[in-house]
C-alpha cells in the first residue's frame, strides 16, 4: 500500500523526503523484514497468552521420551503468530496486485486455515484425530490446482531466456542479451550446463506446438504432487521444538535470494539465469516471512513457550513449495528442504519395513526389529540418547549447508 503511496503522490508532484526509496526493492525489503520481526517479538507474546488462557494446549501422546509429559500443556495453533507477522508488512510493504505476491498470500492463508481446522478439531472439540487425512488431502491437491492452472494460464507469468550466444555487457543493454518473453513451463535443472528443463519435453511423442499446447497435463499434476509432499514434509518435521521454524527460516532465506536475483535483469544476466518480470517483488514477502519465522522460533525453541501445530506447519510447507515453484526452482527441492525429505522419507522406510517384516518373520520381529528406533528421524536420535536442541541445532546446521549447495548451482554446472 505505501508503494502505491509513493506513486500517488509523485504523480501529483507531490516529493516528500525519503519517499523515494520505497521505489527500491532492497529498500522494501529490509522494512518488511524489520516490521515482520519486531511484529511477532512484541505479539507473539500476546497471542502466546491469549491461546494458553483459551486453553489452547497440546495433548501429548507418550511415545516414553525425555521430556515429553513437561510439554503437556504448552499452546499450540502458534503458526498464527507467523501469518499475522507476515501480512502485515506484505500488504504494506508490495505491489499487492503482483500475481506471485497474490498467489503466495492465497497459498499461505488456504493451508494456514486447514492447520488451522486441524488443530482447533483437537484442541476446541477435543477429536484427538483432529482433520481426516483425507480432508487435508483434498485441500493440498486443491491449492497446488490453483497454483499450476495460475502458472500455466496467467499471462503475467512469463521467462526471458538468455541468448545463448549473448555478448553484450554494458549493463544499460543488458535486455538485448535476453529473448522476447515467453510463456513456457521451463525450470532450472541444478549442476547441469544447459540447465533448462521444459516440461513439454515429456510429451516427446507429439510436436513442438502440440507439446507446449498440451504441457499442462504433465506440469500441473507435478507441481500438485510438489505442494502435497513439502507440506506433508514441513508437517512431519515439525515434532520437536524449533526444528520446523529453524530449517524453514533457512530454505526461506534461500529462496529470498533466488527471488531477488531472478527479478533483476542484471544479475540474470551476470549469472546467465533467466529472467522472471515482476518476480523482484515475492522478494518481500519471502524476506518478510523469514523475520515473522525468527521471531516466532524466540518463542519456539527449547523448552518451547508455543508449538507452530498444523496452522503453521502445514502452512509453511505450502508457502515454501509455492514459492519454489514460482521461482522454477522445483526441482532443487530434494536439496534446498533435505530435512524435510528425510524426515519425511524416515516415515515411509520405517512403514514398509514393518510391514515387510511382520509379513515375512511375524508381528513379534516386526515390532522388535524396528528400521528406526521410532521415526520420523528426529525421534530416532532422541530414543538414543541425543537432547533434541541438539537434535535441532545440527539439523538446522545441516539446512545451512544444503542452502549453500543450492546457491554455488548459480555458478556451478
Amino acid at each position: 500500500m505505501l508503494y502505491y503511496l509513493y506513486e500517488y503522490l509523485t504523480s501529483q508532484g507531490i516529493h516528500i523526503p525519503g519517499l523515494g526509496m520505497l521505489k527500491y526493492i532492497s529498500f522494501r525489503a529490509g522494512i518488511a523484514v524489520l516490521f515482520s520481526l519486531v511484529i511477532a517479538l512484541v505479539y507473539g507474546k500476546r497471542i502466546i497468552n491469549y491461546l494458553r488462557a483459551k486453553q489452547m494446549g497440546e495433548l501429548v501422546r507418550d511415545l516414553g521420551l525425555d521430556g515429553q509429559k513437561q510439554k503437556e500443556g504448552t499452546p499450540t495453533m502458534g503458526g498464527l503468530i507467523i501469518i499475522i507477522a507476515t501480512i502485515i508488512p506484505v500488504l504494506l510493504f508490495t505491489r499487492i496486485t503482483n500475481v506471485y505476491i497474490v498467489l503466495l498470500l492465497v497459498s499461505m492463508l488456504w493451508m494456514g486455515a486447514i492447520g488451522f481446522v486441524d488443530d482447533y478439531l483437537k484442541k476446541v472439540k477435543k477429536n484427538k484425530d483432529g482433520l481426516s487425512g483425507k480432508f487435508k488431502i483434498v485441500g493440498q491437491v486443491g491449492l497446488g490446482l490453483i497454483v499450476g492452472v495460475t502458472m500455466y494460464f496467467h499471462p503475467d507469468i512469463t521467462v526471458k531466456r538468455k541468448y545463448a550466444d549473448a555478448k553484450v555487457v554494458n549493463r544499460n543493454n543488458v535486455e538485448q542479451n535476453f529473448m522476447p518473453t515467453e510463456k513456457i513451463t521451463v525450470s532450472t535443472v541444478p549442476f547441469a550446463k544447459n540447465n533448462e528443463f521444459d516440461y513439454s519435453g515429456i510429451l516427446f511423442w507429439m510436436n513442438d506446438k502440440d507439446a507446449h499446447e498440451w504441457a499442462w497435463i504433465v506440469f500441473i499434476p507435478i507441481v500438485i504432487f510438489i505442494v502435497t509432499a513439502v507440506s506433508n514434509g514441513a508437517n512431519i518435521t515439525d515434532g520437536i521444538d524449533g526444528l520446523a521454524a529453524g530449517t524453514s527460516a533457512i530454505i526461506l532465506l534461500t529462496l529470498a535470494l533466488f527471488a531477488y536475483l531472478s527479478g533483476n535483469i542484471i544479475f540474470a544476466d551476470y549469472l546467465n539465469i533467466m529472467f522472471l518480470p515482476n518476480m523482484g517483488e515475492t522478494t518481500i514477502f519471502a524476506v518478510a516471512m523469514v523475520g515473522a519465522v525468527i521471531g516466532f522460533f524466540w518463542y519456539n525453541t527449547y523448552p518451547a513457550q508455543v508449538f507452530m501445530g498444523d496452522t503453521g506447519s502445514l502452512m509453511l510447507g505450502g508457502v515454501i513449495a509455492v514459492l519454489a515453484i514460482i521461482l522454477r526452482k522445483e526441482l532443487l527441492i530434494p536439496v534446498l528442504c533435505g530435512i524435510f525429505l528425510i524426515e519425511n522419507v524416515s516415515v515411509m522406510l520405517q512403514v514398509v519395513v514393518f510391514k515387510y517384516r511382520k509379513r515375512k518373520y511375524g508381528l513379534d520381529y516386526a515390532q522388535n526389529n524396528r528400521f528406526f528406533r521410532m521415526s520420523p528421524l528426529h525421534h530416532h536420535y532422541q530414543k538414543g540418547g541425543f537432547h533434541e536442541s541438539k537434535i535441532v541445532n545440527r539439523m538446522i546446521i545441516i539446512g545451512v549447508m544444503l542452502a549453500i549447495v543450492c546457491l554455488i548451482t548459480l555458478k556451478m554446472r
